[in-house]
């Protein structure tokens, strides 16, 4: 089920380890990774101080974009809950 989830554009939440591994040098003092998911080959993590974001782009993925958002600067969100028919209800 992992495929269709990716598919239908669901992430999946990868460990912290993991991305500890791989990241660990976009990470400043005293950071921590808490949460991070994947979605297909790019990668969302929220630290303890703001929320990284690593866009892999093209067929062989030799470029690649990272953003970082501190918390501070994010000012709003938003949230959608399943409707009846949802394929994720």
């Amino acid at each position: 089920m992992g495929l269709l989830n990716k598919i239908l554009g669901n992430a999946s939440e990868v460990s912290s380890e993991k991305l500890n591994q791989k990241y660990a040098k976009l990470l400043i003092d005293d950071e921590q990774i808490e949460l991070g998911f994947t979605l297909f080959r790019d990668v969302f993590m929220f630290t303890n101080k703001r929320l990284i974001l690593v866009d892999i782009q093209g067929l062989t993925g030799s470029k690649i974009e990272y953003k970082s958002l501190p918390f501070k600067n994010i000012s709003r969100f938003s949230l959608e809950t399943s409707g009846t028919f949802d394929l994720d209800a």
